[in-house]
């Protein structure tokens, strides 16, 4: 609903913009040049959803590999003990409990597919021991702030993006979307525990996010003690590395089971070839709307005023074109899609305030919708702090993309 509205008021706001400046500013060329990006937008539309079907084929068939061969059950087991100490209300062994610990593991893994049920299925599970069906409770709550926090470990559609592109070196977002998501979804745990009244000072907590802790500080001290040079090759080789030692634990734990690798790998790539196409008319509507924005004149006086904000602070401003997307992600992920694929674009995929846009892109969720589908699944009517909380977890991921980008790309 929120993309409707959304996309109408790009074409509304143009028309209305474009007005003004043939009427007060004698401007005759802005109507030709809004039209001229309709046609110019929906082949680019064209040309990038199909020059995704490759590397989604092949990733969702690698996905599919992981998924098959146990690798979200091994997640659940990593997990468990963390989680049913942020989840006190949910009985131990409970159902609602295994679906919870399935849901973040394949959203960790960016199997969005199977994401979505497990966490519909948690859902409705959690509602089942919800004393009040009609607010939400601290569990289902606490499971949509972490479920919006994007807690993914591989941004495979954004690198898709990118490559598309023609970025040099498309994962090189890998490690910053990695370290971004981090503090996203940890400022939505401690937020909601603050809300909860949860002792996040229990052993098994401070465990659990003190390793985490530590991994992610001295990933972040390392790399300060490196040139900028020598951050984008050290990062590129690990990045790719971890990529390609994730894609042969798939295999080889699939192997192990006995599974029919290359058959599986084939029903996941049939999958991605069936979304790259689903998506053209979407990613079409959205760059035509975004680009009729820009053609208007509108983007630009927008992102404009941020700069002069920005810079009025003495900041550097090198990151604002890439703030549209921040503020699209929480509305409508195929709007900030649009925004992000427009920016590479316009400025280039291996562009400063493009690798910022990716990595926002990359730590972010649309909060909305996720709040919405999943709250509307149960009936909840009173979602209490959810969306607050939620939305602080949106705005820490997209401060540490900006910071993260600039210690690596800035």
């Amino acid at each position: 609903m929120a993309l409707n509205y959304v996309w109408i008021a790009f074409f509304l706001v143009s028309f209305v913009v474009a007005l003004v400046k043939l009427i007060f500013f004698q401007d005759y060329q802005i109507f030709q040049t809004i039209v001229s990006s309709t046609f110019e937008m929906s082949k680019t539309g064209a040309e990038i959803s199909l020059g995704l079907i490759g590397l989604m084929t092949f990733w969702l068939g690698i996905m599919k590999i992981g998924e098959k061969g146990g690798m979200i059950n091994i997640f659940a087991k990593i997990v468990g003990p963390f989680f049913s100490k942020i989840f006190p209300e949910v009985p131990k062994n409970h159902p609602a409990l295994g679906s919870i610990l399935m849901n973040f593991s394949a959203n960790m893994l960016g199997l969005d597919n199977a994401a979505t049920p497990l966490g519909l299925k948690a859902m409705k599970e959690l509602q089942e021991i919800n004393p009040d069906k009609e607010t939400a409770s601290n569990a289902q709550i606490m499971f949509l702030v972490l479920n919006a926090s994007s807690l993914v470990l591989i941004p495979t559609s954004i690198m898709a993006f990118r490559k598309t592109a023609g970025a040099a070196d498309p994962s090189d977002i890998f490690i910053p979307c990695l370290l971004a998501t981090f503090f996203s979804t940890l400022v939505g745990l401690i937020v909601t525990a603050i809300y909860q009244r949860i002792n996040l000072f229990q052993k098994t907590i401070l465990a659990y996010l003190g390793t985490a802790a530590l991994i992610i500080g001295g990933t972040l001290y390392y790399f300060t003690t490196l040139s900028p040079d020598q951050i984008n090759v050290v990062s590129g080789v690990v990045g790719n590395v971890m990529l390609f030692s994730i894609i042969i634990s798939f295999i080889t734990l699939a192997l192990f089971k006995k599974i029919n690798v290359f058959e599986t790998f084939i029903d996941g790539a049939k999958e991605g070839f069936e979304i790259s196409v689903k998506i053209i008319p979407y990613l079409v509507g959205i760059l035509v709307a975004v680009g009729v924005l820009r053609g208007s004149g509108t983007l630009d006086f927008i992102v404009q005023g941020i700069g002069s904000f920005v810079a009025f602070l003495g900041f550097d401003t090198g990151f604002v074109p890439a703030l549209p997307i921040a503020f699209m992600k929480p509305l409508s992920g195929s709007g900030a899609r649009g925004l992000m694929v427009e920016l590479m674009n316009t400025t280039g995929a291996d562009s400063f305030p493009s690798r910022v846009a990716c990595v926002i892109q990359g730590s972010t969720e649309t909060t909305f919708y996720v709040l919405a589908i999943y709250f509307g699944s149960v009936a909840i009517k009173k979602t209490r702090h959810a969306l607050p909380a939620a939305l602080l977890a949106e705005l820490a991921g997209v401060t540490a993309a900006i910071a993260i980008s600039y210690m690596f790309f800035g």
